[in-house]
C-alpha cells in the first residue's frame, strides 16, 4: 500500500497511479480512508475543502445515538424500492437524482461514507459500499469509505456527536458512469465467455441453496462462490483486509486482475462490497455489478438455476 495524503493506494494499482500523476483526471479518488485521515479532512481549516460525510445506516435511531461530526444521514434503503413486483430494485434516475441532490452530493466535493457493524451477521458495511456504488454510477469521482467505520472511529478514540448536520442541495456531475452496472441480459451474454468470471458474493449456504430466504434455491449457472466477508477483518467487518492478505484466496477462486469479473449477490449490497474491494483495494480494472442480483434472477423462472459448486477455470 502507498498512502498519498488521505488516499490509500493498493499495490496492484500503484503503477497506474504513478503514471496518472501527470494527468489529474487519472487521479485515484475512490478508495478507503483511515479514521485519523478522515478526521483531518473533516477539520480542514478551509471549510470549502471539508468533505461531505454520509452516514448510510438503515437505523435512524443509530444516527441519533451518535455519529461522525458533520455527518448527514442518508439511509441506504431510500435509494431502492419495489419495481414490477421485484423488491429492493434501484429507483429510477429522476428519483435517485433528487435524493442525492437532497443529501448534498456534489461533483466538486470529497464524500466520506461510513456505517457501523463490526461482527457478523451485522452487515451495515454493505450500506456504505452500496451508497458508494450509487454515487460512482451517477458520476461522482471523489468517494472514500471510512475504513473500520464507526467502530474503527470509536476505537481510535475520536469524538462522535448527536448534533444533526444537513447539507445544502448538491450538484451532480453531468456525465454519469452507467458502465459499472450490469443488466440480466449483460450477464447472460457475458458469462461463460473466455476470461469472464461470474461470482456470487452471498454466504456459501445461500449459493448452494441451503437457505430459507430465496424464492428459488441456488445460484446462476456457472457462478463461483466468494463470500464478501472474506475480504473483511473478522474482528471488524467494516475494516478492509490488506490486498496482500487476501490475494492468495482471490487467486485460488479464479478472481485475478486479468479477468472480466461480473459480481452479483442477493440484492446487490453484498456484490457492491466485493466489487468495491476488487476494484479499489485490489486494483482490478474490470469489475461490474449485476444490480438485479438473485432476487431478480430467481423471480424470472424462465432462467435455470443450479446448486452444485463451480470452480473458475
Amino acid at each position: 500500500m502507498l498512502r498519498i495524503g488521505p488516499i490509500v493506494v493498493p499495490a496492484p494499482a500503484l503503477a497506474a497511479v504513478l503514471i496518472g500523476l501527470s494527468t489529474p483526471a487519472a487521479r485515484a479518488d475512490i478508495g478507503v480512508i483511515s479514521p485519523a485521515d478522515a478526521k483531518k479532512l473533516i477539520e480542514h481549516p478551509d471549510p470549502a475543502k471539508r468533505p461531505l460525510v454520509l452516514d448510510t445506516r438503515g437505523g435512524y435511531k443509530d444516527y441519533f445515538r451518535g455519529h461522525l461530526p458533520t455527518a448527514h444521514h442518508l439511509n441506504f434503503d431510500t435509494l431502492r424500492g419495489t419495481d414490477n413486483g421485484v423488491p429492493v430494485q434501484y429507483l429510477p434516475d429522476d428519483l435517485t437524482r433528487a435524493l442525492l441532490v437532497r443529501a448534498g452530493v456534489n461533483k466538486d466535493r470529497t464524500h466520506l461514507i461510513y456505517a457501523t457493524g463490526d461482527k457478523l451477521p451485522n452487515d451495515e458495511i454493505l450500506s456504505a459500499s452500496m451508497v458508494a456504488y450509487v454515487l460512482e454510477k451517477y458520476g461522482v469521482k471523489d468517494i472514500r469509505i471510512v475504513d473500520g467505520g464507526l467502530p474503527g472511529w470509536a476505537k481510535a478514540g475520536l469524538p462522535v456527536t448527536q448534533e444533526y448536520f444537513g447539507n445544502p442541495p448538491g450538484q451532480l456531475p453531468e456525465k454519469t458512469n452507467p458502465g459499472i452496472a450490469l443488466t440480466l441480459d449483460d450477464v447472460l451474454k457475458r458469462k461463460g465467455q473466455p476470461g469472464v468470471v461470474l461470482v456470487d458474493a452471498r454466504p456459501h449456504n445461500e449459493y448452494l441453496g441451503k437457505d430459507d430466504i430465496w424464492l428459488r434455491k441456488g445460484h446462476i449457472p456457472g457462478a463461483i462462490s466468494f463470500h464478501w466477508a472474506r475480504v473483511m477483518d473478522a474482528n471488524n467487518t467494516h475494516q478492509f483486509l490488506p490486498f496482500a492478505q487476501v490475494k492468495a484466496s482471490l487467486e485460488a477462486a479464479g478472481l485475478t486482475a486479468d479477468k472480466e469479473i461480473l459480481v452479483y449477490c442477493g440484492t446487490s449490497r453484498e456484490g457492491s462490497l466485493l466489487r468495491f474491494y476488487l476494484r479499489y483495494v485490489a486494483g482490478y480494472p474490470n469489475v461490474r455489478l449485476y444490480e438485479g442480483s438473485w432476487k431478480e434472477y430467481a423471480w424470472l423462472r424462465q432462467h435455470p438455476v443450479e446448486t452444485r459448486e463451480n470452480k473458475a477455470p
